[in-house]
């Protein structure tokens, strides 16, 4: 794994690749408040030995990036997804393969949309549409937003009691198809604590606004899409899932029985796999 800060418009990001930068370029974009260590360092070096060049960053406002004051947002959708751009730039990769989880996968449409000559492939992880909210789909589980409510209460600067929140928000929405992986929760999150200074600034993705422009034109994505998602996920229930494939043209849904928002160990050989046979370029076919 090799390290690298990227700078642009006074943003620095932090950035970690795994594997050969000859080989085919994967962009993994964590969702909402979530550095890039919940995409595990395993989980990157399995795919990156599937003969990928994998690539994950800290958002602004987690990990080791650029963070601003708790409450305050000094950006929008946009310039989230023009982040994802910079990050590709500073490793002089013009175009890439992008894994998107939640609020990463959103992300991703809007990229596709606005410079689609830069996108090779989507993988669409727990994701939800690049529209306006149906009312007609479910929303997230209000046990997880009464969780949430709680953080303010929270000594952030308490590295055990930050751990064991983190324990409880994962155990949430968590499905029933595995066990509960507390231990790996506990690496992830207490890493997550290690790298970034205030955790309380994660919160500032809530503030999260923009991309209305770009809304309701998912039948202009012309790249190859999969989608992926548990059929427990109580954050961006199901039913998002047969939206984007629904919308996105030829669009191929890879269900996950059981599974909430989450990328569980269990499923990995699942996901990756997917992934290898989605990212095979022409080259590689023939």
């Amino acid at each position: 794994m090799e390290s690298k800060w990227i700078s642009h418009n006074g943003v620095r990001l932090f950035s970690e690749s795994f594997g050969t930068p000859n080989d085919p370029p994967i962009l993994l974009i964590m969702g909402a408040m979530a550095s890039a260590v919940w995409w595990a360092e395993d989980f990157c070096c399995q795919m990156a030995a599937l003969g990928r060049y994998v690539i994950r960053y800290d958002h602004r406002d987690t990990g080791r990036s650029t963070s601003y004051e708790s409450g305050h947002i000094h950006y929008s959708v946009e310039d989230l997804a023009d982040d994802a751009f910079c990050v590709l730039n500073g490793y002089g990769i013009q175009s890439a393969h992008l894994v998107g989880m939640s609020l990463g996968g959103f992300l991703a449409q809007l990229m596709t949309l606005k410079r689609p000559q830069r996108v090779k492939s989507l993988t669409l992880i727990a994701s939800e549409p690049l529209a306006e909210t149906d009312p007609t789909i479910p929303g997230i589980d209000p046990s997880v937003l009464e969780y949430h409510a709680k953080a303010s209460e929270l000594d952030w600067a308490n590295r055990e009691a930050v751990i064991e929140y983190q324990i409880g928000a994962w155990r949430l929405i968590s499905g029933s198809a595995h066990p509960f992986d507390e231990s790996a929760i506990r690496e992830l999150a207490g890493a997550d604590f290690d790298r970034t200074p205030n955790l309380m600034t994660t919160f500032n993705h809530a503030l999260l606004q923009g991309g209305e422009k770009w809304f309701n034109r998912l039948h202009e994505i012309a790249v190859p899409t999969l989608v992926i998602h548990g059929t427990e996920d109580c954050v961006l229930p199901y039913a998002h899932s047969l939206v984007l494939q629904a919308e996105i043209q030829d669009a191929v849904l890879l269900p996950l029985p059981g599974t909430g928002h989450e990328l569980h160990r269990v499923d990995w050989s699942v996901i990756l796999e997917a992934i290898e046979k989605h990212t095979v370029s022409q080259q590689e076919i023939t």
